[in-house]
Parts: C-alpha cells; sequence; structure tokens
C-alpha cells in the first residue's frame, strides 16, 4: 500500500505520516524539496530524530547546501526506494506537488541530443525543425531552433498513474492556515531560524536552494541591507501564504486527493478519520 500525504505547508503533514507510518508499520519517504536538504532544519521544519522514532525514513538530509538536485533525481531515487519497498507499506509526505506528480505519473524527462547543430546554417536549421513538427519558431531565431532540436521526442503523458496511491489531502479553512503559518514563522524565529540562516548563508554563499527556500531568501535580503528586519519577517509571511495558494491550486487540479479538514484542537481525531477511510479501502 502506497498512502501520500500532500497538502500546504503548515498544516500537519509530518505528524499525520508518522501515525499512519507506525499505524500500517509503514517507511517514510520524504516529499519536500527543502528537507531534501542537510542543516536547513528550522526554516523547513523538518522532522526530529524524536519524531522519527525507529520508524526508516528516506530523501531527508541527502544533499549538502551547495549541491543541487533536480525533480528527475528525484523521481529516480524515488522510484528505487518505491521498487526496493513494494513488499511494504509506504508513507510519501510533502508539500512540493512537482516531485509527487514526477513519482507516481508517467512522467518524462528531455535528454539533450549530442548531436553538434552548430554546423548547420539557420536555414537548414528551420528545416529540419519543420520536419519534425515545429512551425513556430522564426528562420533566424538560431537558439531556439537549437534547444528545439535537442530536446527529445520522448511523450509525457502526465494524466497516466503508474502506482496505485492513496492520496491523502489536509485541509482547513483559509483564514486558519494563514493564522496557522504565521504563528509558525514566529515559533521558527524564537527557535533560533536567523541564526541558521546566518550560519548557512556564511558557509555556502551560491547555494541555489538558500536563495530559492522561503524563510531563507527574505532573511538573506535583510543580511544584505536590502530590506529591513521587519519587512523581511512581512515578506517570509507573505510568500509563505502565496506559496499556500500554489500549492492547493497543483493538488487539486493534478492530483486525486481525499480532502479531510484538520481538527486542530484535537488532531487525533483527525488522524481516526482518516485512517478509518484508508482501513475501509483496503476492505473493499
Amino acid at each position: 500500500m502506497i498512502i501520500c500525504v500532500c497538502g500546504p505547508t503548515g498544516i500537519g503533514k509530518t505528524r499525520l505520516s508518522e501515525f499512519l507510518a507506525e499505524k500500517y508499520n509503514g517507511i517514510v519517504l520524504n516529499a519536500d524539496a527543502t528537507q531534501i536538504y542537510k542543516y536547513l532544519d528550522i526554516g523547513s521544519a523538518k522532522i526530529t530524530n524524536e519524531e522519527m522514532g525507529e520508524r526508516k525514513h528516506f530523501l531527508f538530509d541527502i544533499k549538502n547546501p551547495d549541491e543541487d538536485y533536480s525533480v528527475m533525481e528525484y523521481q529516480i531515487d524515488a522510484r528505487k526506494l518505491l521498487k526496493e519497498y513494494e513488499n511494504q507499506n509506504i508513507i510519501v509526505v510533502g508539500g512540493t506537488g512537482l516531485y509527487i506528480k514526477a513519482l507516481f505519473y508517467d512522467y518524462k524527462f528531455n535528454k539533450l541530443n549530442e548531436e553538434n547543430f552548430e554546423k548547420y546554417s539557420n536555414e537548414q536549421l528551420y528545416l529540419m525543425a519543420k520536419q519534425k513538427g515545429c512551425n513556430n519558431i522564426h528562420q533566424n531565431n538560431r537558439v531556439r531552433l537549437i534547444n528545439y532540436l535537442k530536446r527529445d521526442d520522448n511523450k509525457n503523458n502526465k494524466d497516466k498513474s503508474l502506482y496505485d496511491v492513496i492520496y491523502i489531502g489536509l485541509t482547513a479553512p483559509r483564514e486558519k492556515i494563514y493564522e496557522t503559518v504565521n504563528n509558525r514563522v514566529d515559533k521558527m524565529l524564537n527557535n533560533g531560524l536567523e541564526k541558521e540562516v546566518k550560519d548557512l548563508y556564511l558557509k555556502y554563499p551560491n547555494s541555489n536552494i538558500l536563495k530559492r527556500a522561503i524563510g531563507y531568501k527574505e532573511l538573506i535580503d535583510y543580511f544584505n541591507n536590502f530590506v529591513s528586519y521587519e519587512k523581511a519577517i512581512e515578506n517570509i509571511k507573505k510568500n509563505t501564504r502565496h506559496y499556500v495558494k500554489r500549492q492547493y491550486t497543483w493538488f487539486n487540479n493534478q492530483l486525486n486527493v481525499n480532502w479531510f479538514n484538520v481538527n486542530f484542537d484535537n488532531f487525533q481525531e483527525t488522524e481516526e478519520e482518516i485512517s478509518s477511510f484508508i482501513d475501509s479501502l483496503n476492505s473493499k
């Protein structure tokens, strides 16, 4: 059985995934693009060793902050684990929609053609592109013609699922999520987020993930005197809220998610409701 726990940031995905892994004796696979990286702990709300307990967890802390990690690499690594543990229950958890889509669906990645197109004239490139099916690139746009010709002819069928997955989505009224997001940012700051970002930026000044990840890039702007401290914190909260909107759009449009409203006052009730739903599916 494969269960995918998804939903917006700060909704309780980690807690639910640990409950499900314990209940169904499963392993846990990370599907969060920031938690892939070592040392980005507070800002990514990464699971702690205490929360992990004795359960097996994979694809957490596998890259240094100065290393890049593509969606294609994630697909390869995660599918290897699905194959290796195919006889066990697997809980995939995270909010990076493209990771989840690339993992479970017929999502192919283009490979560069090794042919040296520089030896051809623009006219020759244009004719080759037309033969391949392209009619919307101008003959004088050499760069676009070469890039088009370098693309492999792999065809994606991104709506075709390759695995039998139970998608569990956590949700709540948008105002409640935004309140939770704002409170979580304040808690991260109290737990040492500013120091975490400063130490990482000093050690990895050219890190791409630090320049991308919410909570890190905004504080780096503050360190570089681009914004005030207050503005940086405001931007973290604002950007996180915008990210929540994008996550909902993605999951609603791309995956067949079974949504459950979170009871923040009694999360155990949410856990029991979801586990009963999963048990009912398995009993059919």
